[in-house]
């Protein structure tokens, strides 16, 4: 019976169809494995669509941990002066996170106060800036106060300000595109904290760009400590930062660009008999720095700590003004607080002495860092240099001694042009000596020394004052 029912079974499959004459079996074959397929495909579809709801979802938790990270905090307006439009206001004025911000640009025949005289210095690969003065003329100064303000300057704006409501969330593929794929050429400064490109943005806005390339740990750490530091910093004497970047591993910073390079290179750079830096450049550079750091210690709540003063880290402008940068060893100093225990980290002839024995930093710090920074702006002499005598090693130990001698003009830079008048060099000298004093409460605040600074009437008293800080700081 059962072979009965196979046989008729076989006898039906084996039938021809109307399809293409194909048997019942062929046909029946075919739309099983149709269907397999099918099923297969839906099943695919199903994992897909599953797949990228689930990549959404990673990414805007992602977007959500990294914004939780950095601080949102209010940028403040931009009011102009009756000279001049200002890049920082005045930190008690509110405004709306999308305002756009203006840069002050000179125009290229205005940048420089002197004439050609075709001194260049190089900043980077390939990267060369030129000091121009008129042939057999002396150098002489163009960045003083004062000077400048006859100037016709263009404004031109900036990067649009993000939701953050302080800065610009930059993507990698446009910061790649504004440096070439962040060529060698494009490369203006290096360090143990990455690499800076030199770039321009779609809107023709020139950017420095900091790639921080530790290991990914200390990169994340000196990102957050500089958006923290500074992202909310407007001051005319600070490197503004304008955004970041962080995509994936990669975490960078975008600030302003400074045309000029930075104060090391000018000091100490290859330029030739004659500085273009006049006493009166460096007196305006001393007081810009000093303003800068007044606001940072000062303005601020919490204050910042530099931690980093140095020639280096002061770039320069075409009309030489100052402006303070690197905040990656910055330290926030909160209300109440008069010092913080830290990992002694700084440069090597900056560093006050009781940060270096203890560990124990507030803004005095930074003082004493400044008066370093004065002493070598007035001699042009780097903090510690072993190519010279022994006894000359030590800047400061040998400014002293001349100073004890009583043959303060041997302190000058020798490629200085033009020397300063007796007064001007004790009063620089006396700043200099305060801010040294061994002992940190001595130090006079950075609003003070501005107050020094600026005074007309320096009160030397026949150098009782200038005398008693030379004894002080022996």
């Amino acid at each position: 019976m059962s072979d009965q029912k196979t046989g008729l079974m076989s006898d039906q499959l084996s039938k021809s169809t109307s399809i293409f004459g194909l048997r019942l079996w062929v046909v029946v074959g075919v739309c099983i494995g149709v269907a397999f397929v099918l099923v297969l495909f839906l099943i695919t579809l199903w994992l897909a669509s599953k797949r990228s709801k689930m990549c959404k979802n990673v990414d805007k938790s992602k977007i959500l941990v990294v914004s939780k990270e950095i601080p949102e905090i209010r940028v403040e307006p931009i009011k102009p002066s009756r000279v001049q439009c200002q890049t920082h206001p005045s930190p008690d004025t509110e405004t709306a996170g999308n305002e756009r911000q203006a840069l002050l640009v000179t125009p290229l025949e205005a940048e420089s106060p002197v004439g050609y005289h075709g001194v260049q210095i190089e900043i980077g690969k390939g990267h060369l800036i030129s000091f121009h003065r008129s042939s057999g003329e002396a150098p002489r100064g163009g960045g003083g106060r004062g000077r400048g303000s006859g100037i016709d300057q263009i404004a031109v704006v900036g990067p649009d300000v993000s939701h953050l409501g302080w800065g610009r969330w930059y993507t990698l593929r446009e910061l790649e595109v504004s440096t070439n794929g962040f060529a060698d050429e494009n490369v203006i400064g290096e360090g143990g904290y990455g690499i800076v490109y030199h770039g321009v943005l779609e809107d023709n806005a020139q950017v420095a760009i900091k790639n921080l390339l530790n290991n990914r740990g200390q990169a994340e750490k000196e990102f957050k400590v500089e958006v923290e530091a500074i992202g909310r910093v407007r001051h005319k004497n600070l490197v503004r930062l304008l955004g970041f970047c962080v995509e994936g591993s990669h975490r960078m910073l975008v600030y302003e660009y400074v045309n000029n390079g930075n104060l090391e290179q000018w000091l100490h750079g290859d330029i030739g008999p004659w500085s273009p830096l006049t006493w009166e450049i460096r007196m305006n550079i001393i007081l810009g720095t000093a303003k800068g750091l007044t606001y940072l210690h000062e303005g601020l709540d919490p204050k910042v700590v530099h931690r980093d003063v140095k020639s280096s880290n002061i770039l320069l402008d075409k009309l030489w003004n100052p402006k303070i940068s690197d905040f990656g060893l910055a330290k926030l100093l909160y209300s109440g607080r008069s010092y913080i225990a830290t990992r002694v980290l700084g440069t090597f002839g900056y560093v006050a002495p009781e940060y270096a024995s203890t560990g124990m930093l507030n803004e005095r710090s930074d003082v004493y860092s400044f008066g370093i920074l004065i002493m070598e702006i007035i001699s042009g002499r780097n903090p510690v240099d072993y190519s010279r005598p022994p006894d000359e090693v030590n800047l400061v130990e040998w400014l002293k001694k001349k100073v004890t001698e009583r043959n303060t003009e041997g302190v000058l830079d020798p490629k200085l042009s033009e020397k300063p008048s007796s007064r001007a060099l004790k009063r620089a000298l006396l700043v200099a000596l305060r801010c040294l004093d061994p002992n940190a409460q001595k130090r006079p605040k950075m609003g003070h020394v501005v107050h020094m600074l600026e005074a007309d009437e320096f009160p030397l008293r026949e150098s009782h004052d200038y005398r008693t800080a030379e004894v002080e700081g022996n």
